[in-house]
């Protein structure tokens, strides 16, 4: 046989089995669904970022003639290209989206128009767009400004009275609110505390027995006080509220309808058109600062997410204060102290599929143990006063807390687990050899040894909880909270309160919300927003996983 037959190459087919034997065909498959699957997240937050970045952006306002003799005044949001059938006919002409606002005016935020019978494109430079507290922006042209039914600035000087003047009357309404929110609820507060002081004295003394005069007293003169103190407060907001009604702007629209708009109700004005880059960045840095810090309004479809943001943080970290220890003792105890066998690996089994159970049943189940079982007894047992009303007997952030653990806790499980099993033996050997106890080994060479596996576990189940929307929906979240779980009445955390959060926001604002489209904006903004606090918080444990292990060089990796 000739040595060039010899070193003849193998046939394709021969090749491609060999590969399959040795399983390169697999790698290369997984190597392929991993470069897709980061390509598709990469595209979503793209996507998101895109979206979502852009919304506080001052964009130009376009003026438009129609072919029918009408007038449009809008952002330009959208066009579609026409369409058109295979033998070159035109099925839809090409459309393209105006944002009009003017919502109380038209009733909608956007209009849809034939590209083809628009003309004369413009962008006025004295147009202004109003940021409202309700009914969503306003665009117009001023006209006047006016003070309890009196001009007071006309024409090209209205501009400045209307940027002078907003401000003052927009913090006299705030004013007024806070007064109403705060002190008044405040006084509210103390009335119901003092009521059911006289009611607790009552349910002691016993049926048919009288209370006790001199605390009846000091009640009723409580209560007098308080009543004399709430008509002040509340004719003091009412005085507020209409002086910072008294100043009005007038403008008139594209089509020549004329609208007072109350400076009071003013959040921001400006004139997008004129605007220069520097003033645009400024513009977009107040409305982020604000989306930030601020409040919702306009059915949490403009104004801030601030009560989102701080009842997602606070039950996030509520969750992982309870899932980390019981999650750590469980697994110890598996892995340490409980003798292997049947048992044993039942309840592995047990806590693997309970990582597989559709979120929605550990909602179910939240609301029946957490809510109706443990809370109504807690509501029998320490606040028999406040019944029927429940206080822990209903939804709220402790239970939906408490639920998400449940939910994250097998996660915790196997993690605990996983980094004990990768404790050298050497370690415990070393420790038991030098006297020391079972317990003191665990406590002071395996638990320390574990911390980065656990945390990379805590890390897993607070990238999922901070996530999960459905058992909070029976559980204690809500569409607008009148009152955040923290405040300044003892015992300042209130953990018996319904809060927000922003997966559920984003479900509300994208599904539930009467304009959708004006609303979906919003929806990429809070997604946005909601991703960068999990990759925050999951950075600052991943950054406090990094710190220990490398002073346990032990421990696992």
């Amino acid at each position: 046989m000739s040595d060039s037959h010899l070193t003849q190459s193998p046939k394709p087919t021969t090749r491609l089995l060999q590969m399959f034997r040795r399983g390169d065909c697999f790698l290369w498959m997984s190597g392929g669904a991993l470069a897709l699957a980061a390509l598709m997240i990469t595209g979503l937050l793209l996507l998101v970022i895109v979206n979502g970045a852009t919304f506080f952006w001052p964009f130009d306002v376009t003026a438009v003639d129609r072919a029918d003799g009408t007038k449009l005044l809008g952002q330009i949001t959208a066009t579609q290209a026409e369409r058109k059938d295979g033998g070159g006919q035109i099925i839809k002409s090409a459309q393209t989206q105006f944002r009009v606002g003017n919502r109380d005016l038209y009733g909608f935020d956007f209009v849809w128009a034939s590209t083809v019978e628009l003309a004369n494109f413009r962008r006025p430079a004295d147009v202004v767009q109003i940021e409202r507290q309700e009914y969503g922006d306003f665009l117009g042209f001023l006209q006047r400004v006016e003070e309890s039914g009196r001009t007071v600035a006309a024409g090209a000087a209205a501009w400045e009275v209307l940027l002078a003047k907003a401000p003052g009357a927009r913090a006299l309404a705030v004013r007024a609110t806070k007064l109403q929110r705060e002190d008044i609820g405040a006084v509210n507060y103390a009335i119901q505390k003092a009521k059911l002081r006289l009611k607790a004295a009552a349910r002691k003394a016993g049926s048919g027995a009288k209370i006790d005069p001199v605390f009846q007293a000091e009640i009723d003169a409580e209560l007098v006080r308080l009543g004399v103190e709430y008509e002040r407060l509340r004719a003091e907001a009412g005085a507020l509220a209409v002086q910072a009604a008294a100043a009005q702007a007038v403008f008139t629209t594209i089509d020549g309808q004329e609208k007072k708009v109350p400076l009071a109700v003013v959040v921001r004005a400006f004139r997008p058109n004129a605007m220069t880059i520097t003033q645009k960045i400024g513009h977009y840095l107040s409305r982020a600062g604000e989306f930030v810090v601020g409040e919702p309004r306009e059915s949490n479809t403009e104004g801030g997410v601030f009560p989102a943001i701080f009842g997602t943080v606070m039950m996030t970290i509520i969750m992982s204060l309870v899932v980390t220890p019981f999650g750590v003792v469980a697994a110890f105890y598996l892995r340490e102290y409980a003798r292997q066998g049947f048992f044993v690996r039942v309840v592995r089994i047990a806590i693997n599929n309970l990582a597989g159970v559709p979120s929605i049943v550990f909602g179910v189940f939240g609301l029946g143990f957490f809510v109706y079982f443990v809370g109504g007894g807690m509501d029998r047992l320490f606040f028999p006063d406040l019944l029927p009303t429940p206080t822990f007997g209903t939804g709220g952030i402790l239970w939906a807390s408490l639920t998400l653990a449940l939910l994250t806790v097998p996660v915790v499980i196997v993690a605990t687990e996983e980094s004990i099993a990768a404790v050298p033996r050497g370690a415990r050997e070393g420790s038991l050899a030098l006297g020391a106890s079972k317990f003191q080994t665990i406590l002071n060479i395996v638990l320390p040894a574990s911390v980065p596996g656990i945390l990379t576990g805590v890390i897993l189940a607070m990238a999922r909880g901070a996530g999960e929307v459905a058992p909070l929906m029976i559980t204690g979240v809500v569409k607008l909270a009148p009152e955040m779980p923290f405040d300044g009445h003892f015992p300042f955390l209130h953990l018996d309160r319904k809060f927000m959060h922003l997966g559920f926001h984003i479900y509300d604002v994208g599904f539930q919300s009467p304009n959708i489209e004006a609303a979906k904006p919003m929806v990429f903004t809070t997604t946005l927003l909601l991703i960068g606090i999990v990759i925050l918080l999951n950075l600052t444990a991943i950054a406090l996983r990094d710190r220990i292990r490398k002073k346990y060089k032990t421990g696992a990796f």
